[in-house]
C-alpha cells in the first residue's frame, strides 16, 4: 500500500494511500458498516452523496452472521455487499472485549459466547487472520486485547505484552495465507497500553519495529477523559513512523477528530455519527442540534444550509422533527446521511487547511463553534 504525504502543517498531515479498490485521501473518516451495511444507508448514497472513500466491516459480527462460507461463496465482502471502493475490517478484539461476562481471555486466544444465540466460539490470532483473508478487506487489523477503562497498570502491562505476542502470531499466520481474491491486503498492527505513557511508548516502539505498511492506536475512546486520549495519541505519534498512515480506532466526536488530526492522525472510524443520528442528534459546523426538541417544530429552514448532503436542502428541520416524533424510519435515514456527510466534509476541509497552512487557526475556530448546543 503506497502512502504519500502531500503536505504538512505542524504535526497535521495531508496524504494519500492507494489500495486495489481505489485511492484514499487523508485525513479520512471511515463510516462504520459493522455487518456489511452502514445502518440505514444504501451503498449508492455512500458513494454518490456522502462520497466515502473507505468503509469499515467487523470480523466478529461477519463471522457470526452471515458466516465466512457465505462471504467466500460470494467472492468476498466487496462483492457480497456491492461495494467497489476500499474497505477495512476490525479484527473483533474490541467486540470480544465488550462481551465482558461472556468471554475468557487466555494466551492461546479468546473463548466467547455469541451475543446472538449463546453458541461457543474460539478466536485466536491465527484463525482471525484466516477469517479476514476470507472477508477480503483492503486493510486488515491485528487481533489484540483491548483493555477497559479504568485499568490497573499491571493488568494493562500484561495485556499489552500479550497483544505483542499475538501480533507475532498474526504475522506468522499471514505469511502462510495467500490472498484470496486476486487483490492485496494491507496489515495494520495495534498499539495498546491504556492511559499509561510508559506503556504506550513501549507498545509504539514494538509496533514500529514490525515495519508494517500502516499502524493503529487502539484502547482509547473507552471512557477515558479526552485529555488522556490526546496525551496518549501525542506520545504514540511521536514514535510511530512518519511515512506510514496512523489510524486512531473508534474515535470520535467532530472535535476529537480535529484535535487528533492536529497530533498527526490520518484515519478515524466511529459509530457516533450514525448512532447519534438515529437518536436525533445532528452535528453541524455551528454546533449540535437535538432535532427532537420542540424549538424545531415550526422551523422550516433547511436541515443545514451548507448543503453537505442532498437531504440537507430538500428537507426542513420541522419535517425532520416530525419524522422523529412519528417514529418514522426515514427520519433516522435523513439524520444519518447528514451526519456522515458532515464528518466527511470536516476531514476534507481539514485537509484543505493543512495544505493551505492555516489548519491550527481554522481548527480553533471550528472547535469553539462545534462545542455549542443549538
Amino acid at each position: 500500500m503506497d502512502f504519500t504525504i502531500q503536505s504538512k502543517c505542524g504535526k497535521a498531515r495531508a496524504a494519500t494511500f492507494v489500495t486495489d479498490h481505489g485511492e484514499v485521501q487523508t485525513p479520512i473518516f471511515m463510516p462504520v458498516g459493522t455487518l456489511g451495511t452502514v445502518k440505514g444507508v444504501h451503498q449508492h448514497e455512500l458513494k454518490e452523496d456522502t462520497n466515502a472513500d473507505i468503509i469499515l466491516g467487523n470480523t466478529y459480527h461477519l463471522y457470526l452472521r452471515p458466516g465466512t462460507d457465505i462471504i467466500e461463496k460470494a467472492g468476498g465482502l466487496h462483492k457480497f455487499i456491492g461495494w467497489d471502493r476500499a474497505m477495512l475490517t476490525d479484527s473483533g478484539g474490541y467486540q470480544v472485549y465488550s462481551l465482558a461476562a461472556n468471554r475468557k481471555i487466555k494466551e492461546e486466544g479468546v473463548h466467547f459466547k455469541s451475543h446472538i444465540d449463546g453458541s461457543k466460539h474460539f478466536f485466536t490470532p491465527e484463525n482471525v487472520m484466516e477469517i479476514q483473508r476470507i472477508i477480503g478487506a483492503d486493510i486488515i487489523m491485528a487481533f489484540d486485547e483491548c483493555t477497559p477503562y479504568p485499568c490497573e497498570y499491571n493488568y494493562a502491562a500484561r495485556s499489552m505484552h500479550m497483544t505483542h505476542r499475538w501480533l507475532d502470531r498474526c504475522i506468522e499466520a499471514l505469511d502462510k495465507l495467500p490472498y484470496k481474491y486476486g487483490y492485496s491486503q494491507a496489515f495494520f498492527p495495534i498499539v495498546q497500553g491504556s492511559v499509561y505513557p510508559k506503556l504506550r511508548e513501549k507498545s509504539a516502539e514494538y509496533i514500529a519495529s514490525v515495519g508494517a505498511v500502516g499502524n493503529a492506536i487502539g484502547g482509547l475512546s473507552v471512557g477515558e477523559p479526552a485529555e488522556d486520549m490526546y496525551a496518549m495519541t501525542d506520545v504514540v505519534c511521536q514514535i510511530l513512523p512518519e511515512d506510514k498512515p496512523r489510524y486512531l480506532m473508534g474515535v470520535g466526536t467532530p472535535i476529537n477528530l480535529l484535535e487528533n488530526i492536529a497530533l498527526g492522525i490520518d484515519m478515524f472510524d466511529c459509530v457516533m455519527p450514525t448512532r447519534n443520528a438515529r437518536n436525533g442528534m445532528l452535528f453541524t459546523s455551528e454546533g449540535t442540534i437535538n432535532i427532537k426538541n420542540k424549538k424545531w417544530e415550526d422551523d422550516f429552514s433547511p436541515i443545514d444550509s451548507e448543503g453537505l448532503s442532498y437531504v440537507d436542502t430538500i428537507y426542513s428541520k420541522a419535517y425532520l422533527r416530525h419524522l422523529f416524533a412519528s417514529n418514522e424510519f426515514l427520519g433516522k435515514q435523513i439524520a444519518t446521511l447528514h451526519n456522515l456527510s458532515f464528518y466527511l466534509w470536516l476531514v476534507r476541509e481539514a485537509r484543505i487547511h493543512i495544505i493551505a497552512g492555516d489548519f491550527y487557526d481554522w481548527k480553533e475556530v471550528m472547535v469553539e463553534k462545534m462545542s455549542k448546543r443549538l
